[in-house]
């Protein structure tokens, strides 16, 4: 088989079409784009290895869940659950992204250029030198990094529709007890959850989200000077136990 591949996925139901993905992935495909993607459901879910996907219209629900390698590039919007327990690889969403983005995610990154949902990066967590990474354009939903147990979240507040909202919605880092979280700007304290250390990023830090701020742009035609030159602050856990004290030794 051609390691280019076009396959239209319009009318197609969800079973059928992951099917035709992992054929493709099987036969050695090494450039997949799937046309007229109208919420299909878990796109991408558990490929290995090296292979970019091109999703052309609205990805469905837990796409790329579980994703070792990949690279997927999605020209619309995301349902719920992208990147669930994504593992490794690289997600650039072009335009706005559900609830729970990047559950659980262990490695890889996931870019998202404009708003996204409800309790995205819950779960997080990192291994050794897996530091999984999701970066924002625009606003995040309450709940932020709920529980995060490691990797890092910068949220830009830029690029998306809701103008008048705050950059992130209630309880940010609610449990959080690892990872950081890098806001561009700043934040409400009443945003905030408790057991949360702020302070400004430094230049090491700026030298981090620089980097990835770097991959951002080029994948979304954004110019980076207007982004960084703006400061940042950095949001990490003040106890590594946060909930600690409610359990009782034997």
């Amino acid at each position: 088989m051609n390691s280019n591949l076009i396959l239209d996925a319009k009318g197609m139901y969800y079973q059928e079409l992951n099917e035709r993905v992992r054929e493709a992935a099987r036969n050695g495909v090494k450039h997949l784009e799937l046309m007229n993607i109208s919420g299909q459901r878990y796109i991408g879910t558990a490929l290995e290895g090296e292979m970019e996907i091109v999703v052309n219209g609205v990805a469905g629900q837990d796409t790329a869940a579980f994703m070792c390698g990949p690279k997927m590039r999605i020209n619309g919007n995301a349902q719920d659950g992208l990147g669930n327990t994504m593992d490794k690889g690289e997600i650039y969403c072009a335009g706005m992204a559900g609830d729970v983005l990047g559950y659980a995610m262990r490695g890889g990154a996931i870019h998202v250029l404009e708003d996204v949902g409800y309790r995205v990066g819950i779960h997080m967590k990192a291994y050794k030198d897996k530091l999984p990474t999701l970066v924002i354009g625009g606003k995040a939903g309450d709940f932020l990094g709920e529980y995060m147990a490691g990797g890092m979240i910068i949220l830009l507040g830029m690029f998306g529709e809701e103008n008048d909202a705050p950059v992130a919605g209630r309880c940010l880092g609610t449990g959080i007890h690892g990872g950081t979280i890098f806001v561009r700007g700043q934040i409400s304290e009443y945003q905030l959850a408790d057991n949360l250390l702020v302070e400004e990023a430094d230049a090491d830090d700026r030298k981090l989200i620089e980097s990835h701020i770097d991959d951002f742009c080029r994948e979304f035609g954004k110019d980076k000077s207007g982004i960084m030159d703006s400061g940042f602050i950095r949001i990490r856990p003040r106890l590594l136990r946060p909930y600690g004290n409610m359990y009782v030794a034997n």
